[in-house]
């Protein structure tokens, strides 16, 4: 049995592959969007595409649906390629709108788009 650590640097994440339960590389961990006002990881976003970073598409995912494979130091994404190749995403020049305004980002329509195409529901909505 593996044990997993209770916590890791953001730093030491960014960077790590991203694969599916089989093992094949969907992409990298690029950046950790933080809600300072909860205190938690409002999403992860995954480079997924492009050769050695350029032209990528980028996609912001629940983070509750990644899983550290703690052996490896990989994260484990239980999500199709397809689904990947067919999910919102966004340019690494054009974020989405408000993207680095944690305060608004609880009412942006799209980021609970992204929630409910994982089908996860957002943390700041108990009951949802």
């Amino acid at each position: 049995m593996t044990e997993h650590p209770q916590v890791l640097p953001a730093t030491s994440m960014i960077g790590s592959k991203v694969v599916n339960p089989a093992g094949d590389q969907l992409g990298t961990l690029k950046e950790l969007v933080i809600d300072l006002e909860e205190g938690q990881i409002m999403y992860a976003v995954l480079s997924f595409g492009g050769f050695m970073g350029m032209s990528d598409k980028l996609f912001a995912m629940p983070w509750e649906a990644f899983m550290l494979n703690a052996k490896d130091h990989t994260f484990i994404l239980d999500v199709e390629k397809e689904v990947l190749k067919e999910a919102p995403g966004f340019d690494k020049d054009h974020w989405p709108d408000n993207a680095h305004e944690v305060f608004t980002l609880r009412e942006a329509g799209w980021l609970l788009d992204i929630y409910e195409y994982y089908g996860y529901s957002p943390y700041w909505m108990p009951g949802k």
